[in-house]
């Protein structure tokens, strides 16, 4: 014999979180504002060239490591050879890619992001 429980909804209670209409016509104003637009272009112009740099920057290490693998064994210095200096670089490019975007995050796109968000919690 089984016992059935209180009928339990299959996900979430969607209407309990919904956001009233005039909270989604704000979302779409602002979404569809100058401001945004330009925080938009602002973070892709930094963000697409420098992931296709790092991304070429890597593919360009890979394709050395399978097809140049005598420039790539070329020692350096004692034991340490260009694959290794290569290698390290990749993870030193990695860092500073981050740092760099940190600070540009910082500096042009939070001061965009929070004038908007202020905008759009005040209800204007």
């Amino acid at each position: 014999m089984t016992t059935e429980g209180p009928d339990e909804p299959d996900g979430p209670d969607v209407t309990a979180t919904a956001a009233p209409t005039g909270a989604a016509d704000r979302f779409r104003e602002v979404q569809s504002s100058a401001e945004f637009g330009e925080l938009r272009r602002t973070q892709r112009s930094f963000a697409f060239p420098l992931t296709l740099a790092f991304v070429s920057w890597y593919l360009l290490y890979v394709l050395l490591s399978n097809y140049a693998g005598d420039f790539m064994g070329t020692t350096v210095l004692g034991n340490i050879n260009v694959a290794f200096v290569l290698g390290l670089a990749q993870f030193l490019t990695t860092f500073l890619i981050a740092w760099w975007y940190s600070r540009h995050a910082a500096a042009k796109l939070d001061p965009k992001a929070e004038a908007l968000r202020a905008r759009l919690e005040a209800g204007e």
